[in-house]
């Protein structure tokens, strides 16, 4: 019992024991921090600095939550100029398996951390060391990564320091390197980092904190004198294994052969998402030298072109909303077409006489000739109108991508028009657009006839969890419903009626498809190089995807079967990627004569 009381009396001292300490400690950091903060900071005034708090920039992800561009740590080698003794230091270093002292001179110390971090300019860090010798501050390096910046630490010089600074990484490489963009040294460059900088951005803040009088850092003295604030997320509506896959196929078929760019756009008919616009070449964000200049930006969306026959949809879908003519109106194609009041003469890619086509059969067989017929049946105003209204010369894809409305090809004006290019800009000649454009007017025609501009950015999701979504674009009517439709049911003559059609063709899928082998111009006219295009849509029987595959300038195969490959590999994929169910209704009949 004496026992237990004596217990008792010892845990009580105790425990007033340990509160007395810490209400001293209390009191002390009161003191220290409150009633005498002032005069401490104003004592170590001298040796406070402050350092920037570096904010992330937020990433770039696709419509799947995949990462094409990211923050990484990167650290910058700073140093305390005002701590460096001329003399240099001592250092202990194991030699031979003993513990030795050398002396490191200063330029010794600058050359180890060149040979540290990969390289580094020892002149221009020695000149930064000596700008001020009473600094506290001064980079050395900038941007090391997190090895370079170990064995810098390793090192063990005195008077070096670090400061972590983010930088970026595409985890992907060149996949979507078109769409995303560039980072230079002062911010962003081009795509969507710098389209929605806004979203990405961060923000720096300042931290202070007191360094003790041989330079070291005192723990516990940080101030965050502004808080960092991080950047958001931008939502792509691409999804990157088929832009992966689209790449691939581009890069495969184009060096194949010989040409010298590609594209290739996929696009989800109902929304107007865009699921792939694939460039080729494309250039890799991690590297600014891994492309050209001109194969750095996105192609497909700022490169207008002359794209020839895969206008022609459009033209005949304007003839049949005017109600000028139906899917089986019949047509004596002869064998060259005299455009009025001039001595210029249109043929077809291959010689044939007189030939009685109908609508589908222009279409299908792709005849300029036809066409030309065709366009005496509507004035050039209206022709050209139609056109516009498709998204021709007056406006991008919708997109909104960087450079699309500086760059959103022409169609000529009725002032503007010769009697040559009033006609042959009916089947794409004397008129550009670009690949996003031609996408685009694909969605329509398999959206009957209603245009739904382009969208590649979802949105955009702020660190804090809140989401900014893009508003969901606008449809507007170009054509009727039965013109669109009709128009598709022709194409699907390409896949079942065509040459081509073997090796279009997919089984159990309907798929409709237009060709396109368009003259380049050059200085002196056209010459000999071409663009060669397979846009298209499936399933016909109930729309979902729209498909364009554009070469530039091939040498081995200077038509569009060229194409063909590539735009039946990307159908099949698409497939698979969005398990896309397989057509229930047969096609109906599509005469091409009469």
């Amino acid at each position: 019992m004496i026992e237990a009381r004596r217990s008792r009396r010892r845990l009580a001292v105790a425990v007033v024991a340990v509160l007395a300490i810490v209400v001293v400690f209390s009191v002390r950091l009161v003191d220290i921090q409150v009633v005498r903060a002032d005069t401490y900071r104003t004592v170590a005034g001298s040796n406070y600095t402050t350092s920037t708090l570096w904010g992330t920039r937020g990433s770039i992800v696709d419509a799947n939550g995949t990462v094409l561009a990211t923050s990484v740590d990167r650290f910058n080698i700073t140093a305390a100029p005002v701590n460096v003794d001329p003399d240099g230091f001592e250092r202990r270093v194991e030699v031979d398996g003993q513990k030795k002292t050398v002396h490191v001179s200063i330029m010794d110390a600058l050359q180890q951390i060149s040979e540290a971090v990969g390289g580094a300019d020892v002149q221009k860090m020695f000149d930064a060391l000596m700008k001020d010798p009473k600094a506290n501050f001064a980079y050395l390096v900038k941007g090391v990564k997190l090895d370079a910046f170990t064995k810098v630490k390793k090192l063990g010089i005195p008077w070096v320091y670090s400061e972590p600074q983010p930088a970026r990484s595409y985890p992907n490489g060149a996949v979507a390197g078109n769409l995303v963009g560039l980072m230079g040294t002062d911010g962003p460059l081009s795509g969507t980092e710098y389209q929605w900088n806004q979203c990405l951005a961060s923000e720096n803040g300042e931290v202070s904190y007191a360094v003790s009088e041989d330079g070291v850092r005192m723990p516990g003295s940080e101030v965050v004198e502004q808080p960092a604030i991080d950047g958001g997320t931008v939502h792509l509506t691409i999804d990157s294994d088929l832009e992966w896959f689209a790449q691939q196929a581009l890069a495969e078929q184009g060096t194949a052969i010989g040409a010298q760019w590609g594209t290739a756009f996929v696009v989800e008919v109902k929304t107007g998402k865009i699921r792939a616009a694939a460039d080729w070449p494309s250039i890799d964000p991690n590297d600014l030298n891994s492309a050209s200049a001109d194969d750095s930006g996105a192609r497909s969306f700022t490169a207008p072109y002359e794209p020839g026959s895969v206008i022609k949809p459009a033209t005949v879908a304007s003839l049949l909303d005017a109600g000028k003519l139906t899917r089986t109106t019949p047509f004596t194609v002869h064998a060259s077409y005299h455009i009025p009041g001039t001595h210029a003469t249109i043929t077809d890619s291959f010689w044939h006489g007189d030939v009685n086509y109908t609508t589908a059969g222009i279409l299908v067989n792709s005849s300029n000739i036809g066409i030309a017929q065709m366009t005496e049946l509507m004035p050039l105003e209206q022709r050209i109108a139609y056109l516009k209204k498709f998204g021709f010369g007056t406006e991008g894809s919708g997109a909104g991508f960087l450079g699309e409305d500086q760059n959103r090809g022409f169609v000529r004006s009725v002032s503007e028009s010769d009697p040559v290019t009033s006609v042959t800009q009916q089947f794409g000649q004397g008129m550009t657009a670009t690949s996003a454009q031609v996408a685009s007017m694909y969605q329509t025609l398999a959206n009957h006839g209603v245009r739904i501009p382009l969208t590649l950015v979802e949105g955009c999701e702020k660190p804090d969890g809140s989401y900014t979504d893009v508003p969901d674009p606008q449809g507007t009517r170009v054509v009727s419903t039965q013109a669109a439709d009709d128009v598709v049911t022709m194409l699907e003559g390409m896949t079942t009626q065509h040459p081509f059609a073997a090796q279009l063709a997919v089984p159990g899928y309907r798929i409709a498809a237009k060709s396109g082998t368009a003259q380049v111009a050059n200085g002196n006219g056209y010459g000999s190089d071409r663009i060669v295009s397979m846009a298209g849509m499936f399933p016909v029987d109930d729309p979902q995807y729209a498909i364009v595959v554009t070469f530039a300038k091939p040498v081995t195969i200077k038509s569009s079967s060229a194409a063909v490959p590539t735009f039946n590999a990307i159908v099949k994929q698409v497939i698979k990627t969005y398990r896309v169910t397989p057509s229930t209704v047969p096609a109906p009949d599509n005469p091409l004569t009469w």
